[in-house]
C-alpha cells in the first residue's frame, strides 16, 4: 500500500495554515473538476486533492497524520501502518472513523474504520442538570497487555490531544489518566471514562472519553475475541511416543497430554483458559509444532539412521502418490 503526501497532493508546506490548506483546495478544485477540466486524468486529481483535503482541514486527522509521517516507510511494496500509530489519539465528536468509498486504501486504513465493540465499561457518576449542555465526547485507542485482561489491573495511560497554535496549526498536548482495566476485556471493546472528554460551553459537565482496547503484540500468544493460541514446539519423541507436557498460559503453567502419534500442525483445546468474562470464558489453543535439534550429535544421527531403516516402510507422501 503505497504512503500518500497529502501535503505535496495539495502542494502546500507541512507547516501550512489552515486558511492556506483552504486556499490552496478551492483552486485545484477547481483546476480538476471534471466539469470544468480538459486534462484525461481530471478526475482521478480531483478525487485526490478531495481525500487530502478531508485529512488536512480537520486539525485532528492533520495532527494524526502528521504523527504518522514519521514512522511510516515510504514506498515500501504492500505496507501497512505501524499497528499503534494511532495509539493514544484522542478524537473528539462521534467516533474516530470516516468513510468514503471514493477514498484510497491508504485513507482507508488510516480513517476507514468504525467504533469499537459493543460491550462498554464505565466509572464514574453520569449524573447532570437538565438545564446545561453536556460536553462532546471523545475517542481514543489505548494499547494494554494481554495479561492485564486475564487478570484486570490499573495503569497509567498517555492520551494526545490536538490544539491549535496561535497561528492554527494543529499541536499536540500530553495527558497522563489512571484507568482500571477490567479483568474480561477483549480486543475492541471501549472503557467509558466519565466526564474525561471535552469540556462543556454552558457551565455543564464534560463529556466522556472512550478508550478502545488493542492488545501489545505477543511475543508467543495470539489473541481473537477472548481466545487465545499458542504454538507449541515439541521433540520428534514427545510427537511419536505421547507424554505430559507443561504448557505456559497468560498466567500460569498447566498440564497437557499428548496422545502418541501426534503429528505438526494438531490442534488441541484447553477449555475456559481463555480470556475470562462473566458469561463465558474463552479457549486456549495449542498447535503442535515437531522441533529438531539445531545440532546432531554423531550418536543422536546413528540412532536417526537406525530409526530410518526400521521404518523404512512409512511414506508419509503416499497420499501425494510419490
Amino acid at each position: 500500500m503505497e504512503y500518500k503526501d497529502y501535503y505535496q497532493t495539495l502542494g502546500v508546506a507541512k507547516s501550512a495554515s489552515q486558511d492556506d490548506i483552504k486556499r490552496s483546495y478551492r483552486k485545484l478544485a477547481r483546476k480538476y473538476h471534471p466539469d470544468v477540466s480538459s486534462e484525461s486524468d481530471a478526475e482521478e486529481k480531483f478525487k485526490e486533492v478531495g481525500e487530502a483535503y478531508e485529512v488536512l482541514k480537520n486539525p485532528e486527522k492533520r495532527a494524526a497524520y502528521d504523527q504518522l509521517g514519521a514512522n511510516w516507510k515510504a514506498g515500501q511494496a504492500g505496507s501497512q501502518p505501524p499497528p499503534d500509530w494511532d495509539a493514544g489519539f484522542e478524537f473528539h465528536g462521534g467516533d474516530n472513523a470516516s468513510h468514503h468509498t471514493d477514498y484510497s486504501e491508504f485513507f482507508e486504513n488510516l480513517f476507514g474504520q468504525t467504533g469499537g465493540g459493543q460491550q462498554q465499561y464505565s466509572y464514574g457518576n453520569s449524573a447532570q442538570s437538565t438545564h446545561q449542555i453536556r460536553g462532546e465526547d471523545s475517542h481514543a485507542k489505548v494499547f494494554i497487555d494481554l495479561e492485564d485482561a486475564y487478570n484486570g489491573a490499573t495503569r497509567h495511560l498517555t492520551i494526545r490531544s490536538m490544539v491549535l497554535d496561535k497561528e492554527g496549526r494543529p499541536t499536540l498536548k500530553e495527558r497522563t489518566l489512571k484507568v482500571k482495566i477490567p479483568k474480561g476485556v477483549k480486543q475492541g471493546q471501549n472503557i467509558r471514562l466519565q466526564r474525561q472528554g471535552s469540556p462543556s460551553f454552558s457551565n455543564g459537565q464534560h463529556g466522556d472519553l472512550y478508550l478502545e482496547i488493542e492488545f501489545n503484540p505477543h511475543s508467543i500468544y495470539k489473541v481473537d475475541g477472548l481466545d487465545v493460541s499458542l504454538v507449541l514446539p515439541i521433540t520428534p519423541w514427545e510427537a511419536a511416543l505421547g507424554g505430559t507436557i507443561q504448557v505456559p498460559t497468560p498466567v500460569s503453567k498447566v498440564e497437557l497430554k499428548v496422545s502418541a502419534g501426534s503429528s505438526s500442525g494438531k490442534r488441541m483445546r484447553l477449555k475456559g483458559l481463555g480470556i475470562p468474562n462473566n458469561k463465558m470464558a474463552g479457549d486456549f489453543y495449542v498447535t503442535l509444532e515437531i522441533v529438531l535439534p539445531e545440532q546432531l550429535t554423531d550418536k543422536e544421527k546413528t540412532l536417526y539412521k537406525d530409526l530410518q531403516q526400521q521404518a523404512a516402510d512409512f511414506n508419509p507422501r503416499i497420499k501425494l502418490g510419490v
